[in-house]
Protein backbone atom coordinates (compact mmCIF):
# COMPACT_ATOMS: atom_id res chain seq x y z
CA UNK A 1 0.00 0.00 0.00
CA UNK A 2 1.25 3.15 -0.91
CA UNK A 3 2.55 5.58 2.05
CA UNK A 4 -0.06 8.83 2.72
CA UNK A 5 1.16 12.47 3.59
CA UNK A 6 -0.59 15.66 4.75
CA UNK A 7 0.61 19.28 3.54
CA UNK A 8 -0.08 22.33 5.20
CA UNK A 9 0.54 25.97 4.46
CA UNK A 10 0.47 28.93 6.51
CA UNK A 11 1.43 32.47 6.51
CA UNK A 12 2.68 34.04 9.83
CA UNK A 13 3.34 37.76 10.84
CA UNK A 14 6.93 38.40 12.04
CA UNK A 15 5.40 39.40 15.32
CA UNK A 16 4.04 35.79 16.20
CA UNK A 17 6.80 33.81 14.15
CA UNK A 18 8.62 32.98 17.34
CA UNK A 19 5.71 32.02 19.30
CA UNK A 20 4.61 29.62 16.20
CA UNK A 21 7.88 27.97 15.76
CA UNK A 22 8.56 27.16 19.43
CA UNK A 23 4.63 25.93 19.20
CA UNK A 24 5.38 24.11 15.70
CA UNK A 25 8.58 22.17 17.00
CA UNK A 26 8.71 21.95 20.72
CA UNK A 27 4.29 20.76 20.88
CA UNK A 28 2.87 20.07 17.96
CA UNK A 29 5.18 18.06 16.02
CA UNK A 30 5.49 15.87 18.81
CA UNK A 31 1.96 15.73 19.57
CA UNK A 32 1.08 14.72 15.89
CA UNK A 33 3.98 12.25 15.32
CA UNK A 34 2.64 10.41 18.60
CA UNK A 35 -0.96 9.81 16.40
CA UNK A 36 -0.53 5.71 15.45
CA UNK A 37 0.78 6.34 11.29
CA UNK A 38 2.11 9.36 11.71
CA UNK A 39 6.09 8.68 10.74
CA UNK A 40 7.77 11.45 9.66
CA UNK A 41 7.68 15.48 9.36
CA UNK A 42 9.73 18.37 7.75
CA UNK A 43 9.11 21.86 7.57
CA UNK A 44 9.95 24.29 5.05
CA UNK A 45 9.70 28.30 5.33
CA UNK A 46 9.73 31.16 2.56
CA UNK A 47 9.56 34.83 2.55
CA UNK A 48 5.95 35.89 1.52
CA UNK A 49 5.02 39.54 1.21
CA UNK A 50 6.65 40.36 4.45
CA UNK A 51 5.40 37.56 6.12
CA UNK A 52 7.19 33.92 6.63
CA UNK A 53 5.18 31.10 4.51
CA UNK A 54 5.06 27.80 5.98
CA UNK A 55 5.03 24.51 4.87
CA UNK A 56 4.32 21.23 7.25
CA UNK A 57 4.77 17.99 5.13
CA UNK A 58 3.90 14.86 7.29
CA UNK A 59 4.62 11.71 5.78
CA UNK A 60 1.78 8.63 6.99
CA UNK A 61 1.70 4.87 6.80
CA UNK A 62 -0.95 5.15 4.10
CA UNK A 63 -4.02 7.73 3.50
CA UNK A 64 -6.16 6.33 5.26
CA UNK A 65 -3.97 7.68 8.57
CA UNK A 66 -5.93 11.00 7.28
CA UNK A 67 -9.15 10.27 8.53
CA UNK A 68 -8.28 8.22 11.41
CA UNK A 69 -10.15 8.01 14.62
CA UNK A 70 -7.28 8.41 16.71
CA UNK A 71 -5.84 11.73 14.67
CA UNK A 72 -9.82 13.34 14.33
CA UNK A 73 -9.52 12.68 18.12
CA UNK A 74 -6.74 14.87 18.68
CA UNK A 75 -8.50 17.70 15.38
CA UNK A 76 -11.27 17.69 17.62
CA UNK A 77 -9.07 18.57 21.03
CA UNK A 78 -6.59 21.25 20.60
CA UNK A 79 -4.23 22.24 23.14
CA UNK A 80 -4.47 25.68 24.76
CA UNK A 81 -1.31 26.41 22.84
CA UNK A 82 -2.66 25.56 19.64
CA UNK A 83 -5.83 27.37 20.54
CA UNK A 84 -3.95 30.45 20.57
CA UNK A 85 -2.14 29.51 17.30
CA UNK A 86 -4.35 28.49 14.95
CA UNK A 87 -6.62 32.17 14.74
CA UNK A 88 -3.44 34.29 13.69
CA UNK A 89 -2.58 31.01 10.84
CA UNK A 90 -3.34 33.21 7.15
CA UNK A 91 -3.69 32.10 4.03
CA UNK A 92 -4.63 28.29 5.32
CA UNK A 93 -4.15 25.65 2.82
CA UNK A 94 -3.94 22.01 3.96
CA UNK A 95 -4.42 18.65 2.27
CA UNK A 96 -3.96 15.16 2.74
CA UNK A 97 -4.24 11.65 0.89
CA UNK A 98 -1.59 9.03 -0.72
CA UNK A 99 1.87 9.39 -2.02
CA UNK A 100 1.40 8.13 -6.01
CA UNK A 101 4.87 8.64 -7.00
CA UNK A 102 8.48 9.22 -5.90
CA UNK A 103 11.33 10.11 -7.74
CA UNK A 104 15.62 10.61 -6.55
CA UNK A 105 17.90 9.32 -3.45
CA UNK A 106 17.04 11.23 -0.44
CA UNK A 107 15.56 14.75 -0.20
CA UNK A 108 16.50 18.43 -1.10
CA UNK A 109 17.01 21.19 1.41
CA UNK A 110 15.35 23.48 -1.11
CA UNK A 111 11.53 22.53 -2.33
CA UNK A 112 8.85 23.99 -5.01
CA UNK A 113 5.10 22.83 -4.81
CA UNK A 114 3.92 22.95 -7.99
CA UNK A 115 -0.31 22.26 -7.62
CA UNK A 116 -2.77 21.00 -10.24
CA UNK A 117 -5.53 19.06 -10.52
CA UNK A 118 -6.35 15.63 -10.63
CA UNK A 119 -6.98 14.87 -14.12
CA UNK A 120 -3.62 15.89 -14.89
CA UNK A 121 -1.83 13.36 -12.97
CA UNK A 122 -1.23 11.25 -15.75
CA UNK A 123 0.83 14.03 -16.94
CA UNK A 124 2.90 14.65 -14.42
CA UNK A 125 3.76 11.25 -13.41
CA UNK A 126 5.31 10.67 -16.90
CA UNK A 127 7.45 14.17 -16.71
CA UNK A 128 8.63 13.61 -13.15
CA UNK A 129 10.98 11.29 -13.53
CA UNK A 130 13.17 12.56 -15.88
CA UNK A 131 12.60 16.16 -13.81
CA UNK A 132 14.41 14.45 -11.17
CA UNK A 133 17.71 13.14 -12.87
CA UNK A 134 18.26 16.87 -13.81
CA UNK A 135 21.56 18.56 -12.55
CA UNK A 136 21.15 19.69 -8.72
CA UNK A 137 17.65 18.19 -8.12
CA UNK A 138 17.23 15.76 -5.67
CA UNK A 139 14.15 14.34 -5.74
CA UNK A 140 10.08 14.81 -7.00
CA UNK A 141 7.19 13.45 -5.65
CA UNK A 142 3.56 13.34 -6.65
CA UNK A 143 0.92 13.57 -4.29
CA UNK A 144 -3.05 12.91 -4.81
CA UNK A 145 -5.63 14.23 -2.14
CA UNK A 146 -8.66 11.96 -0.29
CA UNK A 147 -10.77 15.29 -0.29
CA UNK A 148 -13.39 13.88 1.87
CA UNK A 149 -11.17 12.99 4.25
CA UNK A 150 -9.18 16.25 4.22
CA UNK A 151 -12.77 18.20 4.11
CA UNK A 152 -13.84 16.47 7.61
CA UNK A 153 -15.32 19.34 10.17
CA UNK A 154 -13.02 19.19 13.03
CA UNK A 155 -12.74 21.69 16.32
CA UNK A 156 -9.50 22.81 15.62
CA UNK A 157 -10.65 23.62 11.56
CA UNK A 158 -13.50 25.85 13.50
CA UNK A 159 -10.92 28.12 15.19
CA UNK A 160 -9.06 29.47 11.45
CA UNK A 161 -10.54 31.46 9.06
CA UNK A 162 -10.52 31.03 4.99
CA UNK A 163 -9.44 27.32 5.12
CA UNK A 164 -8.51 25.95 1.20
CA UNK A 165 -7.48 22.65 -0.03
CA UNK A 166 -5.85 21.33 -3.08
CA UNK A 167 -6.14 18.32 -5.51
CA UNK A 168 -2.79 17.24 -6.39
CA UNK A 169 0.50 18.43 -6.21
CA UNK A 170 4.53 17.90 -7.61
CA UNK A 171 7.15 18.55 -5.15
CA UNK A 172 10.20 19.08 -6.32
CA UNK A 173 13.59 18.74 -4.16
CA UNK A 174 16.43 20.28 -5.47
CA UNK A 175 20.19 21.32 -3.20
CA UNK A 176 20.29 25.01 -4.79
CA UNK A 177 17.38 27.01 -5.11
CA UNK A 178 18.36 28.67 -8.59
CA UNK A 179 17.62 25.28 -10.02
CA UNK A 180 14.14 25.82 -8.56
CA UNK A 181 13.99 28.94 -9.80
CA UNK A 182 15.02 27.86 -13.57
CA UNK A 183 12.48 25.09 -13.33
CA UNK A 184 9.51 26.74 -12.35
CA UNK A 185 10.12 29.49 -15.00
CA UNK A 186 10.78 26.63 -17.74
CA UNK A 187 7.06 24.99 -16.69
CA UNK A 188 5.81 28.30 -16.32
CA UNK A 189 4.38 27.61 -12.81
CA UNK A 190 1.67 29.94 -11.26
CA UNK A 191 3.85 30.17 -7.62
CA UNK A 192 6.99 30.26 -8.33
CA UNK A 193 7.73 30.15 -3.94
CA UNK A 194 10.50 28.38 -3.15
CA UNK A 195 10.75 26.59 0.64
CA UNK A 196 13.80 25.96 2.65
CA UNK A 197 14.04 23.08 5.01
CA UNK A 198 14.15 24.66 8.25
CA UNK A 199 13.22 21.30 10.88
CA UNK A 200 12.76 17.34 10.89
CA UNK A 201 11.21 15.20 12.84
CA UNK A 202 11.33 11.20 12.85
CA UNK A 203 9.40 9.42 15.24
CA UNK A 204 11.21 7.30 17.31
Amino acid sequence: MAQGFIAIWSDVDPADETDYLHWLTREHVQERLSIPGFLAVRIFRAEAEGRGRFLIFYRLRDASVVGSEAYLARLNAPTPWSQKIMPKLKNFMRGGGRIVQENGEGAGGYAAPVLFSRAQISNYLAAAGEIAKADRMAATRIFEVDSASSGIATNEKSIRTGDRSFEAMLFLESLDADVLASGLAVMEAEDRTIYRQIFAFVRG
